[in-house]
């Protein structure tokens, strides 16, 4: 049997499976590509066994899923790839349309949550598929994530661009975890020495790219039209473990999501035993 595991085709989760080419791990694992919000469904469907999933899809879901210990996507400032790109200054977006992108669960909760509190705004949000200027016709401001968000930094235009990570860490003081890694209780009470295996390969890319990141920086760069040291800078603002400094900053970003209406209840955090 070969567990099902997810695949964020973001950069943003490169350095988590770079490793995993380099080191011919790949045939003890089907990866299967998605989105953000692609691969969420099919972890919460029973379609993967293994798999990132939004920090937010996992407090919903919390009864049928373990987490993986340190690993997330996370950042203590500055994230580069979650953005609000605003024609106007924040405090202008009262009342206007802002358009979130599709492909994220935890993004969206983030901006609303900021803007209400940090700006004291309440804008009219719709979701709809990630496509800057198309969102920008129909809206003041956009949401954007992933590499869309990248390529709207790495080519700046005439907007007000605010990056989600450092509003975050200014307005709270808290580090941000936007997506955890998740293993379904079924696969993990079935399949413990499965979910070892994964469990110990996805850290040992993770730890083989942290030593390596300007091979991988351009190694990534070949592939895109972002030059190495971007790519470099890029990877060093994120995070992928999950210590107790940054379980503190999930527990309080949930329980901030729960007071705005968007969570019934705030989950105990529980791991799978790897």
């Amino acid at each position: 049997m070969r567990p099902k595991v997810g695949h964020i085709q973001f950069l943003n989760c490169f350095p988590l499976y770079y490793g995993l080419v380099t080191s011919n791990c790949l045939l003890g694992m089907e990866l299967i590509k998605g989105t953000p919000t692609e691969l969420n469904r099919m972890l919460i469907n029973g379609k993967l066994d293994v798999s990132p999933i939004s920090a937010m899809e996992y407090a919903r879901h919390n009864d049928e899923l373990y987490l993986l210990p340190n690993l997330t996507v996370s950042s203590d400032d500055e994230v580069k790839s979650i953005l609000l790109i605003s024609k106007v200054p924040p405090n202008e977006l009262n009342g206007k349309k802002i358009a979130l992108t599709n492909t994220s669960a935890t993004s969206q909760v983030l901006v609303q949550i900021i803007l209400k509190e940090k700006y004291k705004i309440n804008p009219k949000y719709f979701t709809c598929p990630s496509d800057l200027p198309q969102m920008l016709h129909e809206a003041d401001a956009a949401l954007l994530i992933g590499d869309d968000a990248l390529r709207a930094l790495y080519n700046p235009q005439d907007f007000f661009v605010f990056d989600l990570g450092q509003e975050w860490k200014n307005l709270t003081g808290q580090k941000m975890v936007y997506a955890v890694w998740c293993a379904r209780k079924e696969f993990a009470k079935e399949n413990p020495h499965l979910l070892k295996e994964v469990y110990g390969t996805l850290r040992k890319s993770m730890e083989y790219s942290l030593r390596n990141v300007d091979e991988i920086s351009l190694a990534a760069s070949k592939w895109e039209i972002f030059t190495a040291d971007f790519l470099k800078d890029y990877f060093l603002s994120l995070n992928f473990t999950f210590d107790e400094n940054y379980q503190a900053g999930l527990k309080y970003f949930l329980n901030k999501a729960k007071e705005h209406g968007f969570l019934k209840k705030v989950p105990e955090l529980k791991f799978a035993e790897v």
